[in-house]
């Protein structure tokens, strides 16, 4: 069904592919009621956690649609002379699919983030975007630690719902893996780890201006407003090392 137009950094392919196309995708994906369809941002952070993670970097690869999120994949790709796509964030994405007009609703779901942020958002889009349905879900206490009632609880709601697309924001790699392992109950629908997205859609966190977002620095940002960040940081330093270790690979 897709056709992937890519080459890799550090093991994974990277998409060259439009917004429009991507989109597009996701759009076309929704109709197919008989699959599962996972939807993966890919940012310098995965690549480096995937060198460790097998079962993780297993499922970036299987992933039936990847984006890039974040300049240091772009970088990467112009150091390894790798053709790629456009950045797409995880933010844009869920505003682009929210305000979309279908030819019947679209119903979306969130779940996750802190503080009752899917929730929040579902309340602010059905008043924003009309013509279609969201729905908020309060996420997993403990997302290393899964309980099976809180699971029943969600898929129980998710079936009763049945969305077109599912926005979960537990974090990296839990997120991916968690829609992963319960891929048989998401058939039909379109599913996306989101990570923070939830705090800048509902407002909780200011995101910074367009000229900050296209000069690459919004990682830069998040660190001075929440500067506790600053090991999941290293991992910057870490992702550009074995991007250097690969093009030198490459030249030999």
């Amino acid at each position: 069904m897709y056709k992937k137009v890519s080459d890799k950094i550090l093991s994974i392919d990277i998409p060259n592919e439009s917004k429009k196309t991507i989109l597009e995708k996701m759009l076309k994906g929704q109709r197919e009621k008989t699959q599962f369809t996972h939807v993966i941002s890919i940012n310098p952070e995965i690549l480096v956690i995937i060198q460790k993670n097998q079962l993780f970097k297993d499922i970036v690869n299987k992933a039936q649609i990847k984006v890039i999120d974040g300049i240091g994949v772009v970088l990467a790709a112009k150091i390894l002379n790798i053709k790629h796509g456009e950045r797409y964030s995880g933010v844009d994405i869920v505003e682009d699919i929210s305000k979309r007009v279908s030819v019947g609703r679209l119903r979306v779901v969130f779940i996750g983030g802190k503080d009752n942020l899917a929730e929040k958002l579902a309340d602010c889009y059905n008043k924003k975007y009309a013509q279609n349905s969201f729905f908020g879900i309060k996420g997993i206490e403990n997302i290393k630690k899964v309980k099976k009632i809180e699971e029943d609880r969600i898929f129980s709601i998710i079936t009763e719902l049945k969305p077109h697309f599912l926005f979960v924001a537990f974090g990296s790699p839990y997120q991916e893996i968690w829609l992963w392992k319960n891929k048989s109950k998401l058939k039909g629908i379109i599913c996306m780890g989101v990570g923070g997205a939830l705090d800048y859609l509902t407002g909780n966190i200011r995101r910074p201006n367009t000229i900050i977002r296209n000069l690459g620095l919004e990682w830069l940002y998040r660190l001075i407003i929440q500067p506790w960040r600053w090991k999941r940081q290293l991992r910057l330093i870490k992702f550009m090392y074995l991007v250097f270790k690969q093009k030198i690979f490459m030249r030999n």
